[in-house]
């Protein structure tokens, strides 16, 4: 065989290598990827249960219900939708009612089980997705307005709310 087929045939063979061990480190990392998601996106369906997900939102008024054993009950809502959410542990020192939140978990039977909860780390941050859902909800506020956010001061029809 000729030193061009030898060489022709090596670099064949390193590509199929290279090929599968790229198609390898993917599949793995398929399996650990987390996906962020909105109360809007469990309410039509399209979460399976079990499957874990981020989930980011608005922490619900009124909502938060400490239980025992560390258990807390909190609604996060992207202000058409809500998801009931349990989590054991600590709450971060920015979480509260009305402030933006993402809890890291798992579905089951209708309620998200948090294993960590996220709270926004200044008033002007918001996963985009979820600024994106209540842009469309028209719920969104700027700098402690109520308005349309878009910098005017209109009446959008969620005054007082």
């Amino acid at each position: 065989m000729k030193r061009k087929y030898k060489r022709l045939t090596f670099v064949a063979i390193a590509g199929v290598f290279i090929a599968v061990a790229a198609g390898l480190m993917l599949s793995a990392f398929e399996e650990n990827i987390v996906f962020f998601r909105t109360p809007g996106d469990i309410a039509s369906g399209a979460i399976e249960e079990g499957r874990r997900i981020r989930l980011g939102g608005l922490v619900a008024e009124e909502s938060v219900t400490p239980g025992a054993d560390g258990l807390v009950h909190f609604v996060i809502t992207d202000t058409v939708d809500t998801v009931a959410v349990n989590y054991v542990g600590i709450l971060p020192d920015l979480f509260r009612e009305g402030q933006g939140v993402i809890a890291e978990g798992t579905l089951v039977n209708g309620v998200f089980i948090a294993d960590e909860v996220l709270a926004k780390h200044d008033e002007n941050y918001m996963p985009p997705e979820v600024s994106d859902a209540i842009k469309e909800a028209g719920q969104w506020y700027q700098d402690g307005e109520h308005g349309s956010g878009d910098g005017e001061s209109g009446d959008n029809g969620t005054e007082g709310q």
